[in-house]
């Protein structure tokens, strides 16, 4: 495959959207806050909706939020805008071949980025050439084989089974989290501390906001097109699932949680 090769498997439908906006600097970047100042600028690549962005924002002198479309991140100068901030710029940018000169910014972070692109060893290469040297390079992505849940619903692993299979076609890589570390170490990294965190919906709000989202994003996102386009699943299937995690969010005793890879490292 080639670098730019991949294709973002979610797609920006807005069921996929609601979930990217329930992404806060403290539920998504926790390993990384305590080491912001209020002099740094940032890199914060892949800003999606831009609720990290804005979040890391009121914690840094300024951020510079970047998408691969001026589509995307149109969703990030909203959610900047609606916040009144004005500490936040924006640029188109492809992870494998950033536009900034080097040694360019304090902090780079890319949160569930590299699962997705083409080449994540190139990726972090870019990130740590734009990293002024005493800087930091952060990253964290979830690793989908490590998901775990209960009830243990035989449709969900049709889910994983096929989300698997789509996201490999795509030229990513769903199991990015026990990777970080090599793919860090590949990049050229020798200080490199590696940690992990979780999500966890185990609440009736919770459950109904991930399980709701997820059999909709099953019948009408990106991921739902690819997967009847390619024939690796019929429409039945996909409502069957779709039908699973409603299930799933109506149990009282459902339970699930997300493992996420993180790296911090410095040029």
């Amino acid at each position: 495959m080639g670098m730019t090769s991949a294709v973002y498997t979610h797609g920006h439908h807005e069921s996929v959207l609601r979930s990217h906006r329930w992404r806060t600097a403290e539920n998504s970047a926790g390993y990384l806050l305590p080491h912001l100042t209020g002099d740094m600028n940032l890199l914060d690549i892949g800003a999606g909706p831009g609720t990290i962005s804005a979040d890391l924002a009121g914690l840094v002198a300024h951020v510079t939020a970047s998408e691969v479309t001026e589509d995307a991140l149109a969703l990030s100068r909203a959610e900047v805008a609606a916040r009144g901030l004005d500490n936040v710029g924006f640029a188109v940018a492809d992870a494998h071949a950033l536009d900034f000169p080097d040694d360019t910014f304090s902090v780079t972070h890319a949160h569930q980025v590299l699962q997705h692109v083409g080449d994540p060893v190139q990726a972090l290469r870019e990130m740590r050439r734009v990293t002024r040297p005493g800087g930091y390079v952060a990253a964290r992505d979830s690793d989908y084989a490590a998901f775990t849940w209960f009830p243990r619903l035989p449709e969900l692993d049709e889910w994983m089974a096929l989300y698997q299979a789509m996201a490999r076609a795509n030229g990513g890589e769903p199991d990015a989290g026990r990777r970080m570390l090599s793919w860090a170490r590949q990049a050229g990294f020798t200080d490199v501390v590696a940690t992990s965190s979780t999500w966890c919906f185990a609440t009736p709000e919770d459950r109904a906001w991930w399980g709701g989202m997820w059999a909709e994003r099953i019948l009408k996102s990106a991921m739902a097109t690819q997967a009847l386009t390619s024939g690796a699943a019929t429409e039945q299937d996909l409502r069957r699932i779709s039908d699973a995690w409603r299930a799933w969010a109506a149990a009282g005793d459902g339970w699930l949680s997300i493992l996420h890879g993180e790296i911090l490292c410095r040029p």
